[in-house]
């Protein structure tokens, strides 16, 4: 544990797959209305802004933000299209690897 405490990207991952439990969440409470799907995604929130704020400690805020994001949006959107038949089009899916490629840019160089 102190070893995922101490890399700070290793936190920045995690808080981004937190963040797609939370979103994929979202759609499962039913506008807050389902007490078991209500509870994992706010407890998925208050975790993921938990880990982003420690990773934020070493990573630029302008790089870890937009890291958490992507992760966040790459992550959703695959789930949305994998569990809810949203729609796979390739102008869908290379704008999703657009994002992978800007999180890798910003890992290289920011």
């Amino acid at each position: 544990m102190k070893a995922v405490l101490s890399n700070p990207w290793l936190l920045l991952l995690l808080a981004g797959l937190l963040e797609v439990v939370w979103a994929i969440g979202l759609k499962y409470t039913m506008g807050f209305t389902r007490m078991v799907p209500s509870v994992i995604t706010v407890t998925a929130m208050i975790g993921s802004v938990w880990l982003l704020a420690l990773a934020l400690r070493s990573i630029p805020v302008g790089t870890g933000y937009a890291v958490w994001t992507g992760i966040g949006v790459i992550g959703t959107a695959i789930l949305g299209v994998v569990l809810f038949g949203e729609a796979a089009t390739i102008a869908r899916l290379a704008c999703i690897g657009l994002i992978v490629a800007g999180i890798f840019g910003l890992k290289l160089y920011g």
